[in-house]
């Protein structure tokens, strides 16, 4: 118990240690998490109404950041499944990042239902009216808390073998690994479920919402790797193999290819068929009677993606430069057409035809800053602590042996 702690204060200490690159990121990212928070306590004081949600949207940026990165959480399978099933040698060593990005993600994610509650001191109430197993709602907080829990077992206890030097027991962590790869998918397949599952919103009423969301969490995910790593690799002098990248650039390619397939099925179905139900698709991508707010964010996601799928099947896309743009196109695509682009054209128009645009305040866009903030933090902290006991600078001394 003693060498736990000891480890816990020593990874502690470690993570105020860096250059003046590294403290100035940790600077700027824990101002921002405290203007999060400080907006934060006036949503807390004067109530929702400091956002940009009223009756007739009643999710907005924080649900739609949530869905994001539920799917930013389930792609940390992609690097889990090459490694365990498939044997792939050259991602060994960089499991571990994903399953922390994951970590961070939850957190976020659980942090975005937080500041969506109106009043988050009630929450108890949902717990003493456990619909369990009817309400799906019930289902989104069991897989959530437990994919946290599976990723910060295997985390921990991989990190802190390689600080004592010791192998990993593979009964204590590998049935928990496959765990959690059926886990990752239920985590996006629960939240799908939970839209689909809203008979009045019809937008939502699709068979191919849970599919569009694995294949955009596969396709969104892989590229923060992608990024991070190379990050990781320029700044610590950790070795990324460029195996490891290839092989993270095919998954993106093909998941993202089947992303961009689905949409595209999706949208054929909504406008060709011309049902009562294509208002809110129209009002996303065409605009209804006058209101058209989303209809710039949802053709420059498209524009994007489709300029990042373009470059991955060229040539070019083996230049870290290309691809860098791919990644970062796609990224910030998905984040549009799956966040904004999802959540609120279903509430427009309203049951009773009632159109009513969804615009975010400048405090609710401070809280959602905030928890972006505070999440990269954490994985900043996580990534910190890593590389030094991965690369052996720091271990264990027993005090005990000569």
């Amino acid at each position: 118990m003693s060498a736990y702690l000891t480890f816990l204060y020593r990874c502690f200490r470690i993570s105020f240690v860096g250059n003046w690159q590294y403290h100035l990121w940790m600077f700027v990212l824990s101002v921002i998490t405290l203007l999060g928070l400080n907006a934060y306590c006036k949503q807390l004081v004067h109530g929702l109404v400091t956002t940009g949600m009223t009756d007739q949207v009643s999710w907005g940026m924080y649900i739609a950041n949530f869905t994001f990165l539920v799917g930013m959480a389930a792609a940390a399978v992609m690097l889990v499944i090459p490694v365990y099933i498939y044997k792939n040698k050259d991602l060994h060593d960089l499991v571990i990042f994903g399953e922390l990005l994951a970590v961070a993600a939850i957190i976020m994610c659980l942090l975005f239902v937080t500041v969506d509650l109106g009043r988050p001191d009630r929450f108890h109430h949902l717990l003493l009216r456990f619909n369990f197993p009817i309400s799906m709602l019930t289902w989104d907080v069991i897989v959530l808390n437990g994919y946290l829990l599976l990723n910060l077992h295997v985390c921990g206890y991989l990190i802190y073998c390689a600080y004592r030097k010791r192998q990993p027991s593979k009964s204590f962590y590998i049935p928990f690994v496959f765990i959690a790869i059926i886990w990752a998918i239920s985590i996006h397949t629960v939240t799908a479920f939970l839209y689909v599952g809203l008979g009045g919103r019809p937008f939502w009423n699709s068979a191919i919402i849970a599919p569009r969301f694995l294949a955009s969490a596969f396709s969104a995910g892989p590229a923060f790797i992608i990024l991070t790593l190379q990050v990781i690799g320029r700044n610590t002098g950790y070795h990324v193999p460029d195996k490891a990248l290839s092989v993270l650039k095919n998954i993106v390619t093909v998941a993202l290819t089947i992303n961009m397939f689905l949409l595209v099925c999706e949208v054929f179905t909504e406008f060709y068929t011309d049902s009562l139900h294509v208002a809110s698709a129209k009002y996303l991508f065409l605009g209804l009677h006058g209101y058209h707010a989303l209809v710039p964010w949802i053709w420059t996601a498209i524009i994007m993606n489709t300029v990042a799928l373009i470059l991955l099947f060229l040539p070019i896309s083996r230049s870290m430069k290309y691809l860098n743009i791919s990644c970062v196109l796609m990224i910030l695509g998905i984040w549009i057409e799956k966040g904004m682009g999802l959540i609120i054209p279903a509430f427009i128009p309203t049951p009773l035809g009632e159109i009513v645009e969804y615009l975010p305040t400048f405090n609710e866009i401070l809280v959602c800053l905030g928890i972006w903030a505070f999440g990269l933090l954490l994985y900043t902290i996580f990534v910190r602590i890593t590389i030094p006991v991965l690369s052996g600078q720091l271990v264990h001394h027993d005090t005990s042996k000569p």
